[in-house]
């Protein structure tokens, strides 16, 4: 009896994560071999752990440098515009856009299996949210504020209109990698347990 309440309570809640076990039959140790599994459960992370780098920028850093003064506030975010550029980040964001399209080329190949609708979404929300607005959006705004001089009469103008549209993008990136990253964590549920 017990054990009938256990199954009918994994088909209740989906099963994915609730159970100790059954995380490893994601990763492929009990024998899920499956690299489609793989590459979610990469994709998951990897648009997560970008959802909140670009989260802790709308939350904090941009407010934060949004209270210092025009020249520090630009030379700041012109250093860490610097400073993103390195391997570990490329890494992660652009190595979760080759998992996302990987997935979106997948999805449609075996669409009628389970989860392959959330793995369709949740790739394009990435490769459409994510990366097609940092490079078409956020980057010519970094472009342009690098040119900046920060001690400049018009480093205060050029900071503020840099802080509202940068910021106004940074939300739509963040949001869509969020909502990739539980669109990804939907698919593996659906396609682990049926």
């Amino acid at each position: 009896m017990r054990q009938a309440q256990n199954e009918r309570s994994l088909s209740w809640r989906g099963g994915c994560f609730l159970v100790p076990g059954n995380f490893i039959t994601v990763m492929g140790a009990t024998g899920n071999t499956n690299p489609i599994h793989l590459l979610t459960f990469i994709a998951a992370l990897g648009s997560g752990l970008v959802a909140g780098i670009f989260f802790a920028f709308s939350n904090f850093v941009m407010k934060a440098l949004a209270r210092v003064p025009p020249a520090q506030g630009v030379a700041a975010m012109q250093s860490i515009n610097v400073v993103v550029l390195n391997k570990w980040f490329f890494a992660v964001f652009f190595g979760t856009a080759v998992c996302c399209l990987a997935l979106a080329i997948t999805s449609f190949v075996r669409w009628q299996r389970p989860g392959a609708g959330y793995l369709l979404a949740g790739s394009l929300l990435y490769l459409i949210g994510t990366i097609l607005v940092t490079i078409a959006c956020n980057v010519p705004l970094n472009d342009a504020l690098a040119a900046v001089d920060p001690s400049s009469a018009d480093a205060g103008h050029v900071w503020t209109n840099y802080l509202k549209n940068w910021t106004a993008w940074n939300h739509v990136r963040t949001i869509a990698a969020l909502v990739a990253a539980g669109s990804f964590t939907i698919a593996l549920c659906q396609s682990t347990y049926r």
